[in-house]
């Protein structure tokens, strides 16, 4: 499969990132077609890349990570689209090996470089069909770092319940049920800094959003590919356990901690109770 920048646009969505997004883009390969999706609506970002022709920037309402990605990823006039969070980083490398090995593959339907940091892999390896020792056949990719072939998937993307987690997994899931190969590329890496994709000063309320739909998206992921009854079990101990822990710390008087388990099982119950991924950071009080 041939692959090369001019038939690539890079993607981020963004959340008030002002402080990481300038240092992700100026670590991409000169000249890259880049399209922001700023579910902010920060203006500041908009003007900050108004003179850069390669770079558009979409304001946009707080829809989450797989809705905004479903703009870029329309909005994008390349066969491939490459999906990062403002938080990583390529290395001098990453770019071009990652080409050769795409070079090498007659066909894939999303692909990406491992992450540098080896202790938190960005991948789950499937079990064979492996092209060689560099290229290896995974089950599925984090979304901090998706190469995504366009034509593959029909216009069908990221699920747009979720909000924030597992939309990644989600997608798959999905694309591998149909047969389609999934790739890491082990000597093409990024860097992830990760949890760092907002400003620092809204990272309270963020940690608190985080639990809330981490939760209500593992409900959620497992009552779609594996039913009810399968869902209940897998999030029943996450739900015993976050209100025990809500009582423990509203008695021992640690309000972060406290905070923290009340977001995780109101999410479960939000999602046990189908109702839709609501929460948002102007909700959180």
């Amino acid at each position: 499969m041939i692959l090369n920048l001019k038939n690539i646009t890079f993607i981020i969505v963004s959340y008030k990132s002002d402080g990481v997004i300038e240092a992700c883009i100026k670590s991409l390969p000169k000249n890259s077609k880049i399209i922001i999706i700023e579910n902010s609506k920060n203006f500041k970002i908009k003007d900050k890349f108004k003179n850069n022709r390669k770079i558009k920037v979409i304001l946009n309402n707080n829809i989450g990570m797989g809705a905004a990605n479903n703009i870029g990823l329309k909005k994008s006039k390349t066969q491939f689209a490459y999906i990062l969070n403002p938080d990583v980083r390529f290395n001098k490398s990453t770019f071009k090996n990652l080409i050769n090995a795409v070079n090498q593959i007659d066909d894939f339907a999303i692909i990406s470089p491992k992450n540098s940091n080896l202790k938190y892999p960005n991948y789950k390896i499937s079990e064979g069909n492996h092209i060689n020792k560099n290229i290896l056949n995974a089950k599925y990719l984090d979304g901090f770092s998706m190469l995504i072939n366009k034509k593959k998937f029909k216009n069908k993307y990221f699920d747009e319940n979720f909000f924030l987690y597992l939309e990644n997994n989600d997608l798959c899931k999905r694309i591998k049920s149909l047969g389609e190969n999934i790739y890491i590329i082990k000597n093409s890496s990024v860097k992830h800094l990760g949890a760092s994709s907002a400003n620092s000063k809204f990272s309270q309320k963020i940690e608190y959003l985080r639990n809330w739909h981490w939760m209500w998206s593992k409900y959620f992921y497992n009552k779609k590919h594996y039913g009810f009854l399968v869902a209940l079990f897998r999030v029943t101990p996450n739900l015993l356990s976050s209100i025990f822990k809500y009582l423990f710390f509203s008695f021992f008087i640690n309000e972060e901690k406290k905070m923290i388990y009340k977001m995780r099982y109101l999410g479960i119950i939000n999602s046990i109770f189908s109702r839709k991924s609501w929460m948002r950071i102007e909700n959180i009080t």
